[in-house]
């Protein structure tokens, strides 16, 4: 046993550090230098152990690698949806509400129940003008010439539907 870990002691050491520095790249955002790292780990014990004991050991360590990746990565999901992983500052906890007044968009609800004039033909969506302001605008998909009188009957977000008055 002694001497199977001495002479393969590259790949064993290429195959913990890739497999560990994988892990820190679980954790830390974007694909950074220890993922990369990880990779080339990983694929350089693999050619070692292809070299030293044919392909079909190649393929059968990449194949444990993937599979030790997977049970990894599961294990890391899992304890970010409710373990001790999601009690941590890597989770983001707080959120932003309309009620303490953080705002996605403008809110276009002030506009419900005006009246104005398309500037553009709506086939349906187009460019209508309520009391000097130029508004994006759609219809119930019917088709508005340019020039017609419309009324805003609902506003979901962004979206502002008019009605012919």
């Amino acid at each position: 046993m002694f001497d199977f870990i001495v002479s393969n002691l590259a790949i064993i050491i290429c195959v913990v550090a890739g497999l560990g520095l994988l892990v820190v790249e679980m954790f830390v955002p974007g694909f950074g230098v220890p993922g990369v790292s990880g990779i080339i780990l990983l694929a350089v014990s693999a050619v070692l152990l292809g070299l030293k004991s044919g392909v079909l050991a190649a393929v059968g360590l990449i194949v444990i690698i993937m599979a030790l990746v997977a049970v990894m990565l599961s294990i890391a999901l899992k304890s970010a949806a409710n373990g001790r992983l999601s009690r941590s500052t890597l989770i983001l906890h707080e959120s932003e509400s309309s009620e303490e007044g953080f705002l996605s968009s403008s809110d276009m609800s002030v506009f419900l129940g005006r009246e104005g004039e398309t500037r553009t033909a709506l086939r349906p969506s187009g460019i209508a003008e309520f009391d000097g302001v130029r508004l994006n605008v759609v219809s119930d998909g019917v088709f508005i010439a340019q020039g017609v009188r419309v009324k805003i009957v609902r506003v979901d977000g962004n979206r502002i539907l008019v009605h012919t008055i």
